[in-house]
């Protein structure tokens, strides 16, 4: 269930351009109040409350789960969501630079998130031709000559 949630969570703060978009697993640690922290950052207040609601209702559509608990709305600069197993934080980008929740939980496993494609190289460019061995000869008296000045 978690694998979804996040996937959830973490995709409603990038399709409302969520920056910095990480996770880290708690779960290691045993005196965390949640299994995760799911956390990204907006440079307005305005981007903030959207990505905020924006997991909120894709939690609810897709999972079908409420929020136990929330704060921040009021202001917009850090907006929690806690949804018990899972904790959300969207930050002002100043607000996270300056609390740098992360590094509070530093041993935990982290994941960053992107919406950036994954580009696998191309098959054709993996696989070069092989030269003929009169090529590779070739080349080779060729490169000799460069190197010695003597054989030219």
């Amino acid at each position: 269930m978690e694998n979804k949630v996040l996937k959830v969570i973490t995709d409603a703060m990038l399709e409302k351009k969520g920056q910095n978009v990480v996770s880290l697993d708690l779960r290691p640690i045993g005196s965390a109040i949640s299994d995760y922290f799911v956390v990204c950052n907006a440079d307005s207040t305005t981007a903030v409350a959207a990505i905020a609601d924006n997991i909120l209702v894709k939690m609810q559509e897709k999972c079908g789960l409420k929020v136990v608990r929330m704060q921040g709305l009021e202001n917009d600069f850090w907006i929690i969501l806690d949804y018990s197993d899972v904790v959300v934080h969207v930050f002002l980008t100043e607000y996270r630079e300056f609390y740098r929740l992360e590094d509070l939980w530093a041993d935990a496993p982290r994941k960053e998130y992107t919406d950036e494609p994954v580009v696998e190289e191309a098959v054709s460019s993996r696989i070069k031709p092989k030269a003929s061995s009169k090529v590779r000869a070739s080349a080779r008296r060729v490169s000799r000559r460069k190197t010695d000045p003597d054989k030219i």
